[in-house]
């Protein structure tokens, strides 16, 4: 047997253990377990935006763990199995890349995401957005809003002219600021500007939820030297002026990060 399927085969039965004999997994069910894996997602993501190979295949880890568990729940409910979902999402593939196991030809990537998109459609799908989970965070949901509506060829056909649309929203919403208008129109403003940026992102090849928090990180970074500073003066951050504190900001931009 390969050594991966020996060790998958493993994790099955380990599942269906702790299942049978242990009063916390017991317990659990396709609900409960919902929170633990979007914490475990946000995990790996933490370990892949800091390049930790060891932390990602820990993670990772986690992550098939839960997908046995849930099939271990389907099971025993005798609804699906771990086969089924494997078979499924194997259909699926197949399906879905007529070009690598049917006579499609495609030229590019770009071509093979419209052929996705178009055969989801085929399969009964009314909009290409339906795909689209209604929980993501609100950039990351823009973020694959827009890559969709790429897919179907819904998209700018310049980097200058989803600059101009940018711009565009900045003013709009400059104006309704300076023209006193009530908070929900500003906030209908700012979201467009938000949305124009995200959209500007991917023509740049920016991947919009990496780089804010990459931004965050640096923050925190800084802001800390800065709290460490301030202590080690023996001052409030609440005595000092915002020069004293943008002078110690300053040189926290030129400390190296911690690990």
């Amino acid at each position: 047997m390969r050594p991966e399927l020996e060790a998958f085969e493993r994790l099955i039965d380990i599942i269906s253990e702790l299942r049978e004999k242990c009063p916390w997994d017991q317990k659990q069910t396709i609900e409960s377990l919902r929170y633990l894996t979007i914490e475990e997602t946000y995990e790996l993501s933490d370990a892949i935006i800091d390049n930790d190979m060891e932390e990602v295949k820990k993670e990772l880890g986690d992550i098939i763990m839960h997908v046995v568990f849930y099939a271990q729940i389907g099971f025993e409910r005798k609804e699906f199995a771990i086969d089924d979902v494997i078979n499924s999402v194997c259909e699926k593939l197949i399906r879905r890349h007529p070009h690598i196991y049917g006579d499609v030809v495609v030229q590019d990537e770009e071509e093979v995401k419209r052929n996705w998109e178009q055969i989801k459609l085929d399969e009964g799908k009314k909009s290409v957005l339906e795909g689209v989970p209604k929980s993501l965070p609100a950039m990351v949901k823009a973020n694959r809003i827009q890559e969709k509506a790429r897919g179907i060829g819904f998209d700018w056909d310049k980097q200058e002219q989803v600059w101009d649309k940018v711009k565009e929203e900045l003013s709009e919403l400059q104006t309704e600021v300076e023209n006193g208008a009530d908070h929900a129109r500003i906030e209908d403003e700012f979201g467009d500007v938000l949305f124009s940026m995200i959209n500007y992102s991917r023509f740049i090849g920016v991947n919009p939820e990496d780089a804010l928090e990459r931004t965050n990180k640096k923050f925190i970074h800084r802001f800390q030297y800065l709290e460490e500073k301030v202590a080690e003066q023996g001052k409030k951050m609440a005595d000092m002026t915002l020069g004293e504190m943008e002078a110690i900001w300053q040189e926290a931009k030129t400390m190296p990060k911690k690990d």
